[in-house]
């Protein structure tokens, strides 16, 4: 089943198609997050309860989750926001996504590795970057209920139908 914004429903097994699966981890502590040198496996953001979850992951399917965009609105900005409900508000700021923050962080890290000297620094940059963008930790984040999902993100001009005279 799916919407015209790509929300789809599959089975656990179509949608692995023989690759494995990854758990992500919701609630770490700031040690585990940076103990964890790829980014998209974890964050500190606390996970809702399963029923709020479920709500906001069908609400999605039958509303949408907006255009698709590699770095600003993807699945794992999909799968974040059904199990927080916690959006990040700033205009012209990636996404939630730690996948494609560590994309783009992996760049100048691979750069480092030109000069030896500078990969502890490269590693660290890496590191606190990939904190700073933690769903969990930021100060421009917050919890949205997903009825209001589609006015917040300007995907719709108002929740309310405009009267007309």
């Amino acid at each position: 089943m799916q919407n015209s914004n790509g929300v789809v429903v599959s089975c656990l097994e179509c949608f692995l198609h023989g690759r494995a699966i990854y758990r992500f981890e919701y609630g770490v502590d700031t040690a585990t997050f940076l103990a964890k040198a790829r980014g998209g496996t974890c964050t500190h953001a606390k996970a809702d309860p399963v029923e709020d979850v479920l709500h906001r992951a069908f609400h999605l399917l039958e509303n949408g989750f907006g255009g698709y965009h590699l770095f600003r609105n993807n699945c794992e900005d999909f799968a974040m926001y059904c199990k927080t409900g916690l959006l990040v508000l700033s205009p012209n700021v990636q996404g939630r996504s730690g996948q494609a923050a560590t994309a783009l962080l992996g760049v100048p890290l691979a750069a480092s590795l030109l000069y030896p000297a500078t990969l502890a620094v490269g590693a660290g940059v890496y590191c606190l970057s990939r904190y700073a963008v933690d769903l969990g930790i930021r100060d421009d984040v917050v919890k949205i209920p997903v009825e209001d999902l589609a006015v917040n993100l300007g995907w719709s001009s108002s929740s309310v139908p405009n009267e007309q005279n």
